[in-house]
């Protein structure tokens, strides 16, 4: 990508980075664990020192009996998810200034007031970064570029369970959505 389109996008003051689903439950299933976390931390510290905002959303399971359908049968095929108070921590802790969002679905955009937030404070730009790159943050990038968002997504901090579809999910977005290693994000935002 040209590097000054990169950074007419990746302007501190239109952007917003998320992390999402960084729950220990996730954290500890993922192929490259350590590596995350190091690329996602130093992405978040960087975010931090240039007053981006920080969301984390939080998956906060609905009362047994109210839960979809469709979601109990996906965490089935899963082989079932931790949801001990401990799996669903946050890996990574919030600061003062960070925003947490609790949210049942795949997009951040569905259920939340992500969007209003967006909206209300100029930001056109999501740079996402978590857990799982096939699951929620490609479907919140999807979500993302049809509301007129521009999403980044920091290939180094986005991860899955499985490589091969973590991949494979990277091979589609590159097709529709803006791909940068959280170094080079925070190369364009260090400027």
């Amino acid at each position: 990508m040209e590097q000054e389109l990169l950074d007419e996008i990746l302007v501190p003051d239109k952007s917003a980075l998320v992390a999402w689903d960084v729950q220990n439950m996730l954290v500890n299933r993922i192929f490259n664990k350590q590596e995350f976390l190091q690329n996602t931390k130093q992405l978040i510290s960087t975010a931090r020192q240039h007053d981006i905002p920080v969301f984390f959303s939080k998956i906060t399971p609905l009362p047994r009996r109210f839960e979809s359908p469709v979601r109990k049968l996906f965490i089935k095929r899963m082989g079932g998810l931790n949801y001990s108070p401990d799996g669903l921590d946050l890996a990574i802790q919030p600061e003062e200034h960070d925003t947490v969002i609790p949210k049942h679905t795949a997009s951040f955009f569905v259920g939340t007031h992500f969007e209003q937030m967006l909206r209300n404070a100029r930001i056109s730009t999501i740079v996402l970064t978590g857990i799982a790159t096939e699951i929620g943050v490609e479907s919140t990038a999807r979500d993302a570029s049809n509301r007129g968002f521009f999403p980044v997504i920091a290939t180094d901090a986005v991860s899955s369970r499985s490589e091969e579809a973590h991949e494979r999910s990277l091979q589609n977005m590159e097709k529709m959505f803006i791909l940068q290693s959280s170094q080079e994000i925070a190369g364009v935002w260090n400027k």
